[in-house]
């Protein structure tokens, strides 16, 4: 958040701070979030790099539209190793997923899928 809007939003009564600090989460809860969030947007971006509709996506992933949805939404119920498995059948290496957790995903074409 900008300084300035931090400043207006306090000056009116608001308390700002973190998702962290309002829901009382520990470092490591924090980073598990962060980590399944950032793959949630690889899985995304690669499906869109591809030009795939969800429902493309889901028919690969022997799913539904919906499922693949909540996938790229970071819904609570997918699990991490759902969305490993889908980047992986998306063509993504190891070092793409380092890079996608880390925030410093490649702007590179798709791989071969």
């Amino acid at each position: 958040m900008k300084k300035m809007k931090r400043e207006k939003l306090e000056a009116a009564g608001w308390a700002v701070g973190s998702v962290k600090e309002f829901l009382g989460l520990s470092e490591a809860d924090t980073v598990l979030i962060e980590m399944k969030l950032a793959l949630s947007r690889s899985l995304r971006d690669r499906r869109k790099k591809y030009g795939l509709s969800q429902v493309q996506l889901a028919e690969r992933l022997h799913s539904s539209q919906s499922r693949v949805a909540k996938m790229e939404a970071g819904d609570p119920s997918v699990s991490m190793d759902l969305l490993v498995s889908s980047l992986l059948l998306l063509g993504a290496s190891s070092a793409d997923l380092a890079d996608a957790i880390r925030g410093r995903e490649k702007k590179t074409g798709p791989r071969a899928a």
